[in-house]
């Protein structure tokens, strides 16, 4: 149960919905998927058949499973990220000895969350407090779930590659899907800032990972100002190289990540949270899918207005420029079918 109290004082969010931190392109599409009755059962349940059985069994016998005797202080934190997001189950969670600094939720039926003893070793309390609400946030959206779902489908896709261009189709789906699990990572990182309601310590978490422990060489301002001559660097070619390089990536760079958890941080969106004014689970099963599909419309757009890239920039006038010829070429039939004086006989 979730019911001990954090060790300092936290806000506390009862009955708070994942909607309330996912980015817009991320919500849209778990609207979606929970939308499909039936489908999230069957595949739940394969899911579990074919891989979580093993994949804990093996954690089991390989790791260290944290509890009140193994790992107990990261057991605490397990438990206060599940108070303060209200989650009604606190997932096992396993200590795995390997150097690369990881994390990672899965599992379907009953997921669970690995961390890598290489990511302990780099952070400290509150630098590990929000990677464990980021890790508690997958579960709650269910990212563990839906992302077992895709993998499925797309092994299942596979066995179709011999078809004409069926290459072509699953690398399509290939660039979609990391597109999504992209924007889920954003998500997750605003559910680790929930957790731990520390913001300094969500943005050294991601400096560290991007530059390791020497802090006292790093500076917050400069690695934002980096972020900022990333987004701006080089011209329409470099733009181009730079959207290549990501499309086969599962996580965004640790620049953009910590730029995204600045701009959430400073915004209105997390300060109503604090405060209460947040979705609630109770009201998911309302959610409209139009709705967020508008919403996701709108993040993207107002992520290519903020953004000095080249690239971007020229894909905005593209599209920008196709919406304009389209909107005149609607209004030019309306005008034709509705005839000189308005009406339509």
């Amino acid at each position: 149960m979730t019911t001990n109290t954090p060790d300092r004082a936290r806000t506390r969010f009862p009955g708070i919905s994942s909607r309330a931190y996912e980015h817009p392109a991320d919500r849209s599409a778990l609207v979606a998927l929970r939308g499909l009755t039936g489908f999230d059962t069957v595949l739940r349940r394969l899911s579990g058949l074919i891989s979580e059985r093993a994949l804990r069994l093996m954690f089991l016998g390989g790791a260290v499973r944290v509890g009140e005797n193994q790992f107990h202080h990261l057991n605490d934190m397990v438990r206060d990220a599940c108070y303060i997001l209200d989650m009604p189950e606190v997932p096992e969670v396993y200590v795995r000895q390997f150097p690369v600094p990881n994390a990672m939720a899965i599992g379907s039926d009953r997921p669970f969350i690995v961390i890598n003893t290489g990511l302990l070793d780099l952070l400290d309390d509150e630098e590990t407090r929000f990677v464990v609400g980021h890790e508690v946030g997958h579960i709650l959206s269910g990212h563990a779930v839906y992302r077992t779902m895709m993998e499925i489908l797309i092994q299942l896709g596979a066995r179709l590659s011999w078809l004409p261009l069926g290459n072509v189709a699953i690398g399509a789906i290939l660039i979609g899907l990391n597109e999504w699990f992209r924007k889920a990572e954003l998500s997750s990182d605003r559910a680790g800032l929930l957790t731990g309601q520390d913001v300094d310590a969500a943005k050294r978490t991601m400096m560290k990972l991007a530059g390791g422990t020497r802090l006292h060489e790093m500076s917050s301002e400069a690695f934002l100002e980096q972020a900022r001559q990333y987004d701006a660097a080089g011209d329409v070619r470099d733009g181009l190289l730079k959207f290549l390089n990501l499309l086969p990536q599962t996580h965004p760079y640790a620049v953009i990540r910590f730029a995204e958890l600045d701009r959430w941080a400073k915004g209105p969106e997390y300060e109503r949270i604090l405060a209460g004014d947040y979705p609630r689970r109770a009201d998911d099963a309302s959610a409209k899918f139009t709705d967020e599909v508008r919403e996701a419309a709108n993040s993207y757009r107002e992520s290519w207005e903020r953004s000095a890239d080249p690239f971007i920039g020229k894909v905005r006038s593209a599209a920008e420029g196709a919406a304009s010829a389209a909107g005149g070429l609607f209004d030019r039939i309306s005008r034709r079918d509705s005839g000189p004086t308005g009406n339509s006989n």
